[in-house]
């Protein structure tokens, strides 16, 4: 058996499947390579990329992080209130209940900042407080930063606001209003960070993409400069930190899916992936020799339905799915020479393609230490805690 599998089969040998493991050498590896990568510019933890508290607390204990970007005001609030003080919420929220629990607390409010990129972003914000008498709330804009020629949009599409006149437009509109605060300006480099490098045309793209952002961004923050005081101007992700982190207009990198390094994260020429975490699920039949089904296994990740958002077996070696049913919400049959050997009730490791949904999954999760020793922890979903 390979290493990291013996040790972390026989540390979680007692607990039922299915379950989620952390290998606790790789994953603070990963935290290590971030900073490495980052080069000397701190990072933010994406909250939605963990989602174990426990993991986020220490990554924040470690050198060259600084500060969390959570998906939901709900998360958001519930960290300011385990007391962290730098939470930069990625998302624009039409959440009613969070921004009254957000504006009734000054100690909230000092610690998050909400994301925003339009005025109708403001306008909503207002209609749920009851007008726009309500406290002022620190606001972050989001800018487009997807790679457009001509009609061509490469990236993902999230804020309309794309150019530096736009984005001083929207500065100045939040300037004149009262309730709100600019501190931030948000760019995310999907065609950077989240694509592997697969092909010389994806590296070209990536390429061309970065130099453009560079140039850019440079004139977005000169342009909301002068109606605002920025604090913030996050960039990067997991896959362009080293790329990003050049830029000297930016103040800091965001960076999660690195820690846990799900399999969409395999491939990228600057660095190489070390998974960290990890599902197990048992043989539940054999209905061939070169047949083993496994006990539930659907965990889909989000984004286009293709065959890379499947979870991946990694242990037994030579392990596939089947095409004609794939991961299964109650069932996943996966064929190959390796299901030979397996038994009803042996077990089987598997990755999941992303991040952070895997934990919306599990309760709670197992850290695994080099030596064996394993810790129980809870997932979000563990505290019982709906983000959305």
């Amino acid at each position: 058996m390979p290493s990291p599998f013996q040790r972390l089969l026989q540390a979680t040998a007692s607990l039922d499947t299915p379950f989620a493991v952390i290998d606790a050498p790789a994953l603070w590896a990963n935290a290590d390579d971030l900073v490495r990568r980052a080069g000397g510019v701190k990072i933010r933890v994406a909250s939605k990329s963990v989602r174990v508290r426990r993991v986020i607390d220490e990554t924040l204990q470690r050198p060259g992080f600084a500060g969390i970007m959570s998906y939901s005001l709900a998360e958001s609030n519930w960290l300011a209130d385990q007391g962290h003080d730098d939470i930069l919420l990625a998302y624009p929220t039409t959440s009613r209940q969070g921004l009254h629990d957000l504006v009734a607390d000054e100690r909230r409010r000092a610690a998050i900042t909400v994301m925003v990129d339009s005025t109708e972003s403001l306008d909503h914000i207002d209609s749920l407080l009851g007008g726009p008498g309500h406290p002022p709330i620190r606001v972050c804009i989001d800018v487009d930063s997807s790679l457009k020629i001509g009609p061509v949009h490469l990236g993902v599409r999230r804020s309309p606001v794309h150019t530096a006149r736009q984005a001083k437009k929207l500065a100045a509109a939040i300037e004149q209003r009262r309730g709100f605060d600019l501190v931030g300006l948000m760019f995310y480099d999907a065609q950077i960070a989240g694509l592997p490098d697969s092909s010389r045309a994806v590296r070209l793209v990536k390429k061309r993409s970065a130099a453009e952002l560079l140039h850019r961004r440079a004139k977005v923050v000169a342009a909301v400069s002068e109606h605002a005081r920025l604090e913030i101007v996050n960039a990067g992700g997991t896959g362009s930190l080293e790329v990003t982190g050049k830029d000297p207009a930016i103040t800091e990198l965001t960076a999660g899916s690195g820690l846990f390094s799900p399999v969409l994260f395999d491939g990228y020429d600057a660095f190489t992936s070390r998974p960290a975490a990890y599902f197990v699920l048992s043989v539940v039949r054999k209905p061939a020799k070169d047949i083993a089904t496994l006990f539930a296994g659907g965990y889909i990740a989000s984004g286009p339905t293709n065959k890379n958002r499947q979870p991946l077996p990694v242990w037994p070696t030579g392990l596939t799915p089947i095409g004609t049913e794939g991961a299964g919400e109650v069932q996943s049959p996966l064929k190959g020479k390796a299901a030979r050997d397996l038994s009803i009730g042996d077990r089987v490791v598997l990755r999941y393609a992303k991040a952070g949904e895997m934990c919306e999954r599990f309760d709670r999760i197992a850290i695994v230490e080099a030596d064996g020793s394993t810790e129980i922890v809870p997932t979000y979903r563990g505290e019982r805690k709906n983000f959305g």
